[in-house]
């Protein structure tokens, strides 16, 4: 197992979050529930149904961290629109020692939004290199949505940093989310920590890996086989045929 120091050591609760009444986010049983979350500091898997909280609580602990909300590093300062909520307020960060040399906050939704910013700031005057130059110096809009998801990963992404990644897989083939099991791996044995919300069972087979799954329940660590994710995907390849005669109710 590779270690590399937490840069994020965990997110508390504070005393302060509207619990009574609760109102959006913290309603749902996975914040409410929230006492205190600590990170694997290589790779951490947030996991659960639609609604269940996971990427909420990574957009806030991404605003508390520094970054925009919409996603991108911690020079982007840009707003599409402000839909995210109040729960970075009420969240305590406990930082490693070290801090790192850099991080990106990745939202698979508003990562177009992402390329036109980077666009817009390269059309305007400016000392330094063009930032697409970070990116491989091909703009982010000449690519396909997962050519750029991977552009990101590749190209972008170095050693000794902090990053968060809301779905990651949602442009990426399944054999471009084992491409990224492997650039993964190599960055976390360059000190990076990793925390990611995810549906994927490929990429969060991701080996020693913590995973919380978020439900009715709270928040809880469960195995990677014990995911529904898993169980799901493991029992429709099994026997798609009967899985599907189920699905559509056929005698």
């Amino acid at each position: 197992m590779i270690k590399t120091r937490s840069y994020l050591a965990e997110v508390q609760l504070k005393s302060t979050a509207p619990l009574d009444p609760p109102a959006f986010p913290f309603m749902l049983p996975a914040i409410r529930s929230l006492e205190r979350l600590p990170f694997h500091p290589n790779v951490t898997f947030l996991v659960g149904e639609n609604g269940s909280g996971k990427s909420t609580l990574l957009e806030a602990i991404a605003v508390g961290m520094g970054f925009n909300a919409e996603g991108g590093s911690k020079n982007f300062k840009f707003a599409t629109y402000e839909s995210h909520s109040v729960l970075h307020d009420h969240l305590r960060l406990v930082r490693g020692i070290e801090r790192p040399r850099d991080g990106f906050f990745l939202r698979a939704e508003s990562f177009y939004n992402v390329g036109s910013e980077i666009e817009r700031l390269d059309s305007e005057p400016g000392l330094g290199p063009p930032i697409k130059s970070y990116f491989g110096g091909k703009s982010l809009h000449a690519q396909s949505h997962g050519e750029s998801f991977l552009t990101l990963f590749m190209e972008r992404f170095r050693g000794q940093s902090f990053y968060m990644l809301d779905e990651p897989e949602a442009a990426l083939s399944p054999q471009r989310q084992l491409a990224l099991i492997s650039r993964l791996h190599q960055l976390v044995g360059q000190r990076c920590q990793f925390i990611i919300a995810t549906h994927s069972p490929i990429l969060m087979a991701y080996p020693n890996a913590l995973i919380y799954e978020f439900g009715e329940h709270g928040i809880r660590e469960i195995a990677y086989q014990d995911t529904e994710h898993y169980r799901v995907t493991h029992d429709f390849l099994a026997n798609p045929e009967r899985m599907l005669a189920i699905l559509m109710d056929e005698k």
